[in-house]
């Protein structure tokens, strides 16, 4: 599914953020990337993700080089096959959990009436049915994350993204977390994620260790 040859980013600064790593991920992998702060975990997730685009290398997704696609292209390949989910939820606070899982669904131009069965779908297999009108304020952190999943999910993505996605989670709803990306992924989800902790990296099949920019041995 993804195949990165050389792939780089330098910044403004000069600083080189990513220094030219080879890597392969199979469809149905879950890989994890771990690595200290600073050596450039979240800088490959946004290469992934199609967030950022490499001073030089290549990024192949499906067969695909995506690494020098057009802006639109670009944006139109992350809504069709990539899902994100992030440390800080990223949810609208004024929306309810149902509405914040139709979003994405709205800006792909799904209709109404697909797009809300489909959020009501989500959300209660993520196990929040019965919370489907409550805001993110009126929800726990781990339920917040779990509207995270269920937004990333709402496209029909085949890769799924996740950076530190229990950073900010204590460690019940971080393992009930962790046991929703080993379900997906048994079900044939591509999942990458990154983190710090030992004990979420243990849940993926394959660990991509980064130091100063470079993939470890």
């Amino acid at each position: 599914m993804i195949r990165c040859r050389r792939l780089a980013r330098t910044y403004d600064n000069a600083y080189p953020a990513l220094k030219g790593v080879d890597f392969k991920i199979a469809p149905g992998e879950f890989v994890a990337i771990m690595g200290p702060s600073g050596c450039g975990k979240s800088t490959l997730l946004n290469l992934l993700g199609l967030l950022d685009r490499p001073t030089s290398g290549d990024y192949f997704l499906n067969d695909q080089d995506v690494s020098r696609l057009a802006d639109r292209e670009r944006t139109r390949k992350r809504r069709e096959h990539i899902g994100f989910v992030f440390q800080a939820f990223n949810l609208l606070p004024r929306l309810s959990a149902l509405e914040n899982v139709c979003l994405p669904m709205t800006y792909a131009g799904v209709p109404a009436s697909q797009r809300l069965a489909r959020a009501q779908e989500l959300l209660s297999r993520v196990g929040l049915g019965p919370k489907f009108r409550h805001t993110p304020v009126e929800l726990s952190g781990g339920e917040r994350q779990r509207v995270g999943i269920a937004r990333a999910l709402a496209n029909r993505p085949s890769l799924l993204l996740a950076d530190e996605p229990t950073g900010n989670l204590d460690s019940t709803s971080s393992g009930e977390i962790v046991s929703l990306f080993k379900d997906l992924n048994q079900d044939g989800m591509t999942v990458i994620l990154v983190t710090h902790d030992p004990s979420i990296s243990a849940a993926a099949e394959r660990i991509l260790r980064l130091k100063d920019g470079e993939l470890a041995p």
